[in-house]
């Protein structure tokens, strides 16, 4: 029997959770259920798809997940079923999706799933899990629905760099105060091509990228690329999101200059 992942902004305080973990139980009893997070900030799709990128791939071929950000159905936003390197994964097409797959889906489904009751409010638990639970069975995704042949774009605010400078944004704040970028170190390598750097936020400059927090003194701000490739900013024993007062989907900017040895 294949795992289920939750991921969702129900937060922790409400029946939600439990309710849809319910009503999968009652499908399949015997069901692994993980959760990711339920703790995204509500409708907030790049901080879900932030955290849902770093998490599915770990989990194992067949896995299904399902993700309820801002999972209200619209004619705009439909609700998928999506198959892609031997994953599926349900929920609205919202424009996470397409953050968490930017080079796109091996499949994609517009759902066709006839509710039991007439409440249009708990999708999750009336549409998700019986998608979910449909596919955990061993269905295909061809059943539940009509084939949908690219998903619903969202953009990052990154800008293209140039031949001087990379603007990125804060995408996530972590939960010691670490601020997360959009820059990625494939980018930082190519656009520097080895060059000396400035990266500046909120007034200060940092020269250096490390390997790890404790490469510079306690309370020194620094920043190094994180375990999935991205920029972050951090507070060696401190919180940057408090020394530095920024806040989701501001600026940070990288300055190169001409090494003075070429």
């Amino acid at each position: 029997m294949p795992i289920i992942t939750l991921t969702s902004d129900f937060g922790l305080k409400d029946h939600f959770v439990s309710t849809v973990k319910g009503a999968i139980y009652s499908e399949i009893p015997d069901i692994t259920l993980t959760d990711i997070s339920h703790l995204i900030p509500p409708c907030d799709i790049l901080q879900g798809a932030y955290i849902f990128s770093n998490a599915w791939k770990y989990f194992p071929a067949g896995t299904i997940h399902i993700i309820a950000v801002n999972a209200v159905s619209t004619i705009e936003h439909p609700h998928v079923g999506i198959f892609h390197q031997g994953h599926y994964f349900v929920g609205n097409d919202n424009g996470l999706f397409s953050l968490v797959f930017p080079t796109g889906a091996e499949l994609i489904v517009e759902l066709n799933l006839r509710q039991d009751n007439d409440a249009m409010t708990f999708p999750t638990r009336d549409v998700f899990v019986k998608a979910a639970c449909h596919l955990a069975r061993g269905g295909t995704l061809e059943m539940l629905g009509k084939r949908k042949e690219q998903l619903i774009q969202r953009n990052r605010l990154h800008q293209p760099p140039d031949d001087y400078s990379i603007k990125g944004n804060i995408i996530y704040i972590d939960s010691v105060g670490n601020l997360v970028t959009d820059i990625t170190q494939k980018q930082f390598r190519e656009t520097g091509q080895g060059r000396n750097f400035t990266i500046e936020i909120a007034g200060y400059n940092i020269d250096k990228i490390v390997g790890k927090y404790s490469e510079v003194a306690d309370g020194e701000m620094m920043a190094l690329f994180n375990s999935s490739g991205y920029l972050e900013i951090g507070q060696n024993k401190g919180s940057a999101v408090k020394a530095l007062k920024k806040t989701m989907n501001e600026t940070i900017r990288i300055e190169f200059h001409a090494n003075k040895d070429r």
